[in-house]
C-alpha cells in the first residue's frame, strides 16, 4: 500500500518538477528587482493595482504555487522513503 502512494506521489512530484520549469522559463525579467523594492520606485497606477490580472501575474501566481507544491511533495516523499 506504501509503495503505491509512493509511486503516486512521485509521479505527481515529477509533474509538478517539469511544470514549475515551464512556468520559470516563460516569466519576464523584472527590471526593477530589489532595488525597486527597496528604493519604492513602483508607481501607483492602474496597472500596479490590477497586474495580478494580467499574464505575468497569473504566470507569477502560478509559479508561486508550483513551488509551494513543491516543497509540499518533497516532505512527503521524504517522509514515504523512511516508511
Amino acid at each position: 500500500m506504501v509503495v503505491v502512494i509512493r509511486n503516486i506521489v512521485l509521479v505527481i512530484y515529477a509533474i509538478v518538477c517539469i511544470a514549475l520549469i515551464i512556468l520559470a522559463t516563460m516569466q519576464t525579467k523584472d527590471a526593477n528587482g530589489a532595488s525597486g523594492t527597496i528604493t519604492g520606485s513602483s508607481t501607483n497606477n492602474f496597472y500596479e493595482k490590477n497586474k495580478g490580472r494580467t499574464k505575468e501575474g497569473m504566470l507569477k501566481r502560478s509559479t508561486i504555487i508550483c513551488g509551494v507544491a513543491f516543497v509540499v511533495l518533497a516532505i512527503a516523499l521524504s517522509i514515504l522513503f523512511v516508511m
